[in-house]
């Protein structure tokens, strides 16, 4: 909203990779366009890439490795998946408010985004 209100819900989001950035297009529920903008994905990058690696480890893990192994991974991708979700509402703060299990809902789309 132009005076800096809230605006209320619900709102639909288009996301879409683009380059090094993610657009998102925020819509309301007749599909009129409320904001558009762009992110950058270069502070995300890092902890992506780990995220990724760890979610293999963990798909390998499942085959292999005993229940308190796969425990010890399993905390680290979480805490990997919290760390992204911080680091992008932190990022989208000042553009759109997301509580927590919002921002990582937003961290998995993006995440799925990159893995073409």
């Amino acid at each position: 909203d132009p005076s800096g209100a809230p605006l209320a819900g619900p709102f639909i989001l288009y996301l879409r990779a683009e380059g090094r950035h993610i657009r998102f297009d925020i819509r309301d529920e007749v599909d009129t366009e409320l904001a558009q903008f762009y992110m950058a994905l270069g502070p995300l990058r890092r902890v992506m890439r780990d995220y990724f690696h760890v979610c293999d480890t963990y798909y390998d893990a499942i085959r292999t490795k005993s229940p308190s192994q796969i425990q010890a991974i399993d905390m680290g991708r979480r805490a990997l998946h919290n760390e992204g979700a911080d680091i992008l509402r932190d990022r989208l703060d000042g553009k759109v408010s997301t509580d927590e299990m919002t921002s990582r809902r937003l961290f998995t789309l993006i995440c799925v985004l990159q893995t073409r």
